[in-house]
C-alpha cells in the first residue's frame, strides 16, 4: 500500500511551480542523523516506501527511521494514445514537493557510520540529489530557561 493521504478537500490540484528554498523542516529535530535535499523535485510515494526499507532493512531493525515528508500532491496521468480534450487525468500517483534544504529522512540509535550507510542506500532510491546531516547539539547556559524547572 503505498503512502497517500486518507481523504482530501480536491481530488485532483494543478501542477503549479517548486521554487525557492525551503524555510521549514531544514533542521534534524526528532534524530541524530539526517538526509536533507540540495534540489527541488517530485518525491513519489514509492520512492519514500522504497528508500525506507532500504535504510530500515541495513540497520537490521535497530534504531528509528523518521520520515519527514509526506506525498500529498496527487499527480493525473490520460492514458496514452488518449485525444486532446475531454477533461483531466486521473490520479496515477501521489507525490511529496521538496525544495532545497529540506530535511527528508531522520535516523537515530545506531552509530554515525550505519546511519551514513543506511541514508546512502535510501539516497540511491531518490530523485534529488542530497547530503548527509549530523543534528547540532545546542547547549542551554546556566542561568538561562531555568523557570521550567
Amino acid at each position: 500500500m503505498p503512502l497517500m493521504p486518507k481523504k482530501t478537500k480536491h481530488r485532483k490540484v494543478q501542477k503549479g511551480r517548486n521554487r525557492g528554498k525551503a524555510t521549514r523542516g531544514t533542521t534534524v529535530t526528532e534524530g541524530q542523523f539526517g538526509l536533507q535535499t540540495l534540489e527541488a523535485g517530485a518525491i513519489t510515494g514509492n520512492q519514500i516506501e522504497a528508500a525506507r526499507v532500504a535504510m530500515t532493512r541495513y540497520m537490521k531493525r535497530d534504531g528509528k527511521v523518521w520520515i519527514k515528508i509526506f506525498p500529498d500532491k496527487p499527480i493525473t496521468r490520460k492514458p496514452a494514445g488518449t485525444r486532446m480534450g475531454k477533461g483531466k487525468g486521473n490520479t496515477e500517483f501521489w507525490v511529496a514537493n521538496v525544495k532545497p534544504g529540506r530535511v527528508m529522512f531522520e535516523i537515530a540509535g545506531v552509530s554515525e557510520d550505519v546511519a551514513r550507510e543506511a541514508l546512502r542506500l535510501a539516497k540511491n532510491k531518490l530523485p534529488v540529489k542530497t547530503k548527509f546531516i549530523v543534528r547540532e547539539e545546542t547547549e542551554i547556559k546556566e542561568g538561562e530557561n531555568n523557570e521550567n524547572k
